[in-house]
């Protein structure tokens, strides 16, 4: 149903413990050059652009040449958050060189580059120090080499502008390096180089040009849709009736041998079980490939989650629930909730759920593999986890990882989809199939939705206890989703203080900043979910769902105490003990959250008359980790047609604080595409399972927000020089709840589920 609004680690290992690889990285310098990079996005062949003569490389992380000019590797992937021009301007930044000088590389998958993963609003946040010391390093030995020639101390000597000058004298980089620089730097040498003030920062936090945005705006990005080498055939996927536990009984493909171009049908054969019961046509070309595939005939013995439904999984979930054995038990400090409640003068308790949500990025899934002739298996294909991918593509090959490559492409939308590389798998055993010939897969759009890493449904149970002053002693959260790590990297599951492990993608925000006395913070892994289909990340993972329910929960706390949300709220963000935050992201900790609290409020006039059937709403989340919080706080303004049950969202206001803002304009565009994000999810998007298989298979259905619903949008940075948090995803968080807090406020009604459909507006009215 098209649904148009009226309008237009151990305990406390967090999902940064994934970074921990990439950072050790980080000090590895004085890296001999070696393997070229697989594209450059700035290029429309995807080819690296030339070197200006001999190189040094002062760091794994890029080189200089004769010309002066810089080449930045980035292992992160291009998705549209310009991810290169933010990283290469850390390094320019401290190393002193002039933008214009300044290209960036997407590397291959090669182990020298570390853990690669895209994900989680990492990106600048981790590259921030890496960076930084790299860049150090590199204007460093160029000081030293100009000082030795002229025979000063390097101290006489300073960088600007890709120079060395010293008095009179001056020497460009490129001159230098033609010299044959070749300092290298140990660990402690590299700890100990001293990094620019923040204040003298001259790229950072300025407007510089995008360097993939020519290509970008002109049609001319090479995405992994675009990937071809010569001789390679395409593959028409075939899918099962069930992600698990499907089997091909029979296939005929005689009639599809009457279309020209047709080659063979392959029942794939995967030892890895990540593509069981999977069946890939063969042709000269894709539409071949295509019409071939609607001939061959297939019968599958479909697996266990035939005939589960989303409602299944909803059900199964609060059954879990209710054994308080079942789950992992976070550390919050004062776990022991069970006291408090039992003296409590007031208690109060709601459930919330989430619907099934797609990825449904725009590029559908594809891969090109083949074996090259070094014998090395290449994929071609955006890729968001290169290092989680590898192995899998290894395991089904039967190869070790050192004979697989991933080789980089824009994506063309990834949204934590694409950190899933199941869907290079069977292209990858269709090669091997052929004999390393390159086979190009690529799914359509239904194909694409029918197997898609969805954000799990989820139930999550709220209390609070209150005092006979209606003073907050103590909360409880128990949350149940089908777990992503679980199902695919269970070895990164952390363990609570009960000893039961926990994905920390599936609770992240539980554990928040409020001050609440007695906190439990109760996971568990819905086996339901896991077993019917499989469990992704998408766009903000768990504070997606757990914001959703932890600021709806504190809307309905504050008006069940009599208080103003906002002023409730500010009451509990009191910044005391662990709640006040330390490190070089989080220090400030609670007292930012309000800070940012307090500005959405004066952007919307927070407590201004709302004409009839209108309504404000207001909520804060921290986004990612809590040692990597960024500070969100959202403010709408809602109308909700009472016959119609459409709620038009008339603003949205956004207040962030993400410490310093390196991409100015990167930021707010991050911020943008993460509020409407979390609009879409809270009005418009979400499917649900239907005998073992998504209700929605294209956008005729699936209807994210249009262009036409778009509200008025203002984002606004609070300044601060703390470390760079991440932007990716924390706007999602707070936009739901809220608009379900704006709903009650105009027409006074409690929605406890999204998405929130104009059917459950209308039903509340009428309850």
């Amino acid at each position: 149903m098209i649904r148009l609004s009226n309008k237009r680690e151990a305990a406390g290992m967090t999902r940064r413990g994934f970074l921990v690889a990439m950072t050790a990285v980080g000090v590895s310098f004085g890296f001999p050059r070696s393997v070229l990079a697989a594209m450059d996005p700035a290029t429309t062949d995807g080819k690296v652009l030339p070197d200006a003569g001999s190189l040094y490389e002062p760091s794994l992380w890029y080189s200089i040449d004769q010309a002066g000019k810089v080449k930045v590797n980035i292992i992160r992937a291009e998705m549209g958050q310009h991810v290169g021009t933010s990283i290469a301007r850390i390094l320019a930044d401290e190393l002193e060189v002039p933008w214009s000088d300044v290209e960036i590389v997407h590397v291959d998958s090669a182990k020298k580059w570390g853990l690669m993963v895209t994900g989680g609003s990492w990106s600048v946040s981790q590259s921030w120090p890496v960076y930084r010391q790299a860049g150090a390093a590199g204007r460093t030995a160029l000081i030293e080499a100009a000082a030795k020639k002229w025979g000063v101390s390097p101290h006489a000597c300073e960088a600007h502008n890709g120079k060395v000058v010293s008095g009179n004298r001056e020497i460009s980089y490129g001159e230098l390096v033609a010299m044959g620089l070749t300092r290298q730097f140990t660990e402690e040498e590299l700890k100990a180089l001293p990094l620019k003030p923040n204040d003298d920062l001259k790229l950072v936090g300025k407007a510089v040009t995008s360097l993939d945005i020519a290509n970008k705006t002109t049609g001319k990005a090479v995405f992994g849709i675009d990937a071809k080498v010569d001789g390679m055939v395409y593959a028409a996927p075939l899918l099962p009736p069930t992600r698990y536990g499907s089997k091909v009984t029979q296939m005929d493909d005689s009639e599809a041998k009457t279309v020209k171009g047709y080659q063979q049908t392959l029942v794939l054969d995967d030892p890895s079980g990540t593509v069981p019961g999977w069946v890939l046509v063969i042709a000269d070309s894709f539409m071949a490939a295509q019409k071939a595939a609607a001939k061959v005939k297939v019968s599958w013995q479909a697996g266990a989650a035939a005939k589960v439904s989303e409602a299944d999984i909803i059900n199964h979930g609060r059954e879990l629930l209710k054994d308080s054995s079942k789950g992992s038990i976070l550390d919050t400090g004062d776990t022991n909730t069970e006291a408090v409640f039992a003296k409590a003068g007031d208690t109060i308790e709601h459930e919330y759920l989430t619907a099934t949500v797609l990825h449904a990025q725009m590029e559908p899934l594809n891969a090109l593999v083949f074996r090259n002739q070094d014998g090395l298996w290449e994929i071609h294909s955006g890729c968001q986890w290169q290092s989680l991918t590898t192995p899998v593509v290894a395991k089904a090959l039967g190869v070790t990882e050192d004979e697989v490559t991933i080789k980089a492409y824009l994506l063309g939308g990834g949204f934590g989809r694409r950190l899933n590389g199941d869907y290079t798998v069977p292209a990858a055993l269709a090669s091997k199939a052929l004999g390393g010939k390159p086979v190009k897969m690529l799914m359509m759009r239904p194909q694409d939705l029918a197997f898609d890493s969805p954000r799990s449904a989820s139930v999550q149970q709220l209390k609070m206890a209150f005092d006979e002053n209606k003073g907050v002693i103590a909360m409880e959260h128990h949350a149940t989703a089908g777990w992503p790590t679980e199902v695919m990297l269970p070895v990164f599951m952390p363990k609570g203080i009960n000893g039961q492990p926990f994905d920390p993608f599936s609770i992240a925000g539980a554990d928040h900043w409020y001050t609440v006395g007695a906190q439990k913070v109760r996971a568990v892994s819905n086996d339901l979910a896991n077993d019917s289909f499989r469990p992704g990340w998408l766009r903000s993972v768990s504070p997606g769902w757990v914001g959703w329910a932890v600021e709806s929960f504190m809307d309905e706390a504050a008006h069940h105490a009599g208080k103003d949300p906002l002023e409730f709220r500010l009451g509990l963000l009191t910044a005391e003990g662990r709640n006040a935050g330390s490190g070089p992201i989080a220090a400030g900790g609670a007292s930012r959250q309000a800070a940012v609290l307090r500005k959405a409020a004066a952007m919307i006039g927070w407590g201004s008359p709302q004409p009839e059937g209108t309504g404000l709403g207001i909520a804060s989340t921290f986004g990612q980790e809590r040692d990597m919080p960024t500070w969100v706080a959202v403010a709408v303004q809602v109308h909700v047609d009472k016959a119609t049950g459409l709620v038009d969202v008339q603003k949205l206001y956004v207040a962030v604080d993400a410490g310093i803002i390196v991409d100015p304009d990167g930021a707010e565009a991050q911020c943008q595409g993460a509020a409407l994000w979390g609009l879409s999810m809270a009005l418009y998007e979400g499917t649900e399972l239907v005998n073992g298989k998504f209700k929605d298979s294209n956008f005729d259905t699936y209807t994210p927000l249009r262009i036409g619903q778009t509200p008025e949008v203002k984002i606004e940075f609070m300044p601060s020089k703390m470390a760079p948090s991440g932007l990716g995803e924390p706007a999602v968080t707070p936009v739901a709840p809220a608009i379900a807090n704006a709903i009650y406020n105009a027409v006074g009604i409690r929605l406890r589920k999204i998405p929130m459909t104009p059917d459950d507006v209308k039903n509340a009215l009428k309850a």
